[in-house]
Protein backbone atom coordinates (compact mmCIF):
# COMPACT_ATOMS: atom_id res chain seq x y z
CA UNK A 1 0.00 0.00 0.00
CA UNK A 2 1.03 3.40 -0.64
CA UNK A 3 2.26 5.62 1.77
CA UNK A 4 2.68 8.97 -0.11
CA UNK A 5 0.20 11.70 1.22
CA UNK A 6 -1.90 12.97 -1.18
CA UNK A 7 -1.49 16.57 -2.90
CA UNK A 8 -4.16 18.10 -5.17
CA UNK A 9 -5.01 21.08 -7.18
CA UNK A 10 -8.02 21.54 -8.58
CA UNK A 11 -8.15 24.97 -11.16
CA UNK A 12 -10.94 23.12 -13.27
CA UNK A 13 -14.45 21.52 -12.79
CA UNK A 14 -12.37 18.28 -13.58
CA UNK A 15 -9.75 18.50 -10.88
CA UNK A 16 -12.44 18.90 -8.84
CA UNK A 17 -14.19 15.47 -9.48
CA UNK A 18 -10.25 14.10 -8.87
CA UNK A 19 -11.13 15.72 -5.42
CA UNK A 20 -14.60 14.24 -5.09
CA UNK A 21 -13.18 11.03 -5.58
CA UNK A 22 -10.10 11.17 -3.16
CA UNK A 23 -12.92 12.62 -0.51
CA UNK A 24 -15.62 9.98 -0.71
CA UNK A 25 -16.68 9.22 2.88
CA UNK A 26 -14.41 11.50 4.15
CA UNK A 27 -15.50 12.77 7.92
CA UNK A 28 -15.32 15.97 9.68
CA UNK A 29 -17.08 17.28 12.52
CA UNK A 30 -18.94 20.68 11.99
CA UNK A 31 -16.67 22.48 14.08
CA UNK A 32 -13.51 21.64 11.59
CA UNK A 33 -15.35 23.46 9.22
CA UNK A 34 -13.94 27.22 8.80
CA UNK A 35 -15.01 29.91 6.51
CA UNK A 36 -12.98 33.28 6.73
CA UNK A 37 -14.39 35.90 4.63
CA UNK A 38 -12.22 38.50 4.81
CA UNK A 39 -9.43 35.93 3.72
CA UNK A 40 -12.40 34.75 1.55
CA UNK A 41 -11.38 31.26 2.20
CA UNK A 42 -12.94 27.82 3.14
CA UNK A 43 -11.12 25.38 5.33
CA UNK A 44 -12.42 21.72 5.88
CA UNK A 45 -10.04 19.43 7.78
CA UNK A 46 -11.07 15.74 7.36
CA UNK A 47 -10.43 12.05 8.04
CA UNK A 48 -10.20 10.98 4.83
CA UNK A 49 -10.76 6.93 3.73
CA UNK A 50 -7.72 6.50 1.29
CA UNK A 51 -9.27 4.43 -1.27
CA UNK A 52 -6.34 5.02 -3.73
CA UNK A 53 -4.16 2.90 -1.16
CA UNK A 54 -6.25 -0.06 -1.28
CA UNK A 55 -8.28 0.93 1.96
CA UNK A 56 -8.37 -0.04 5.19
CA UNK A 57 -6.49 3.57 6.07
CA UNK A 58 -7.56 6.70 7.17
CA UNK A 59 -5.93 10.00 7.13
CA UNK A 60 -6.20 13.63 7.98
CA UNK A 61 -6.47 15.77 5.11
CA UNK A 62 -7.47 19.36 4.75
CA UNK A 63 -9.56 21.36 1.83
CA UNK A 64 -8.63 24.63 1.40
CA UNK A 65 -11.21 26.77 -1.02
CA UNK A 66 -9.80 30.25 -2.05
CA UNK A 67 -12.01 33.33 -3.38
CA UNK A 68 -15.04 31.82 -1.52
CA UNK A 69 -17.83 34.35 -1.90
CA UNK A 70 -20.13 33.33 0.65
CA UNK A 71 -20.93 30.32 2.35
CA UNK A 72 -24.59 28.37 3.14
CA UNK A 73 -25.62 25.11 4.77
CA UNK A 74 -28.54 23.24 4.83
CA UNK A 75 -29.35 20.52 6.98
CA UNK A 76 -26.11 21.15 8.77
CA UNK A 77 -26.63 22.38 12.71
CA UNK A 78 -23.49 24.34 12.54
CA UNK A 79 -23.82 24.85 16.68
CA UNK A 80 -23.14 21.15 17.39
CA UNK A 81 -19.48 21.46 16.43
CA UNK A 82 -18.59 18.02 17.38
CA UNK A 83 -21.60 16.43 15.08
CA UNK A 84 -20.06 14.27 12.18
CA UNK A 85 -20.46 14.72 8.63
CA UNK A 86 -19.92 11.97 5.92
CA UNK A 87 -19.20 13.84 2.35
CA UNK A 88 -20.34 11.65 -0.09
CA UNK A 89 -19.66 14.37 -3.08
CA UNK A 90 -17.83 17.38 -4.10
CA UNK A 91 -19.66 19.24 -7.54
CA UNK A 92 -19.20 22.51 -9.62
CA UNK A 93 -22.41 24.19 -11.04
CA UNK A 94 -20.98 26.73 -13.46
CA UNK A 95 -22.59 30.20 -13.30
CA UNK A 96 -20.94 33.57 -14.63
CA UNK A 97 -17.32 32.47 -15.67
CA UNK A 98 -14.89 31.50 -14.29
CA UNK A 99 -17.55 31.35 -11.16
CA UNK A 100 -19.93 29.15 -9.58
CA UNK A 101 -21.01 27.42 -6.78
CA UNK A 102 -18.86 24.25 -5.06
CA UNK A 103 -21.40 22.50 -3.57
CA UNK A 104 -20.41 19.28 -1.19
CA UNK A 105 -23.17 17.01 -0.30
CA UNK A 106 -22.66 15.22 3.29
CA UNK A 107 -24.93 11.95 3.64
CA UNK A 108 -28.61 12.57 5.70
CA UNK A 109 -29.25 15.26 3.16
CA UNK A 110 -27.12 18.36 4.02
CA UNK A 111 -25.16 20.21 2.01
CA UNK A 112 -22.67 23.20 1.28
CA UNK A 113 -22.47 25.87 -1.30
CA UNK A 114 -20.16 27.94 -1.32
CA UNK A 115 -19.97 30.58 -4.20
CA UNK A 116 -16.44 31.00 -5.81
CA UNK A 117 -14.83 33.41 -8.40
CA UNK A 118 -13.57 30.70 -9.85
CA UNK A 119 -12.23 27.09 -8.81
CA UNK A 120 -9.15 27.30 -6.75
CA UNK A 121 -8.86 23.98 -4.41
CA UNK A 122 -6.14 22.37 -2.75
CA UNK A 123 -6.28 18.97 -0.86
CA UNK A 124 -3.28 18.04 1.24
CA UNK A 125 -3.02 14.80 3.97
CA UNK A 126 -1.69 16.21 6.86
CA UNK A 127 -0.91 13.32 9.04
CA UNK A 128 0.32 9.66 8.40
CA UNK A 129 -1.92 7.17 7.60
CA UNK A 130 -3.72 4.81 10.06
CA UNK A 131 -5.29 1.36 10.45
CA UNK A 132 -9.31 1.54 9.90
CA UNK A 133 -11.32 -1.62 10.29
CA UNK A 134 -14.21 -0.42 8.62
CA UNK A 135 -15.10 0.29 4.77
CA UNK A 136 -17.42 2.48 3.94
CA UNK A 137 -20.38 0.77 2.64
CA UNK A 138 -22.85 2.52 -0.02
CA UNK A 139 -26.47 1.15 -0.13
CA UNK A 140 -27.81 0.01 -3.34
Amino acid sequence: MSQTPLQLLAIDPDDLAVLSVALQDAVAKVGDIAYEPKARRLTIAFNRYRWEAGGRQRVRSALQVGGVMGVQTRRIRRERRDAVVELLSLDFKAGEAPGGVLMLTFAGGGDLRAQVECVDAVLADVSAPWPTPRTPQHGA
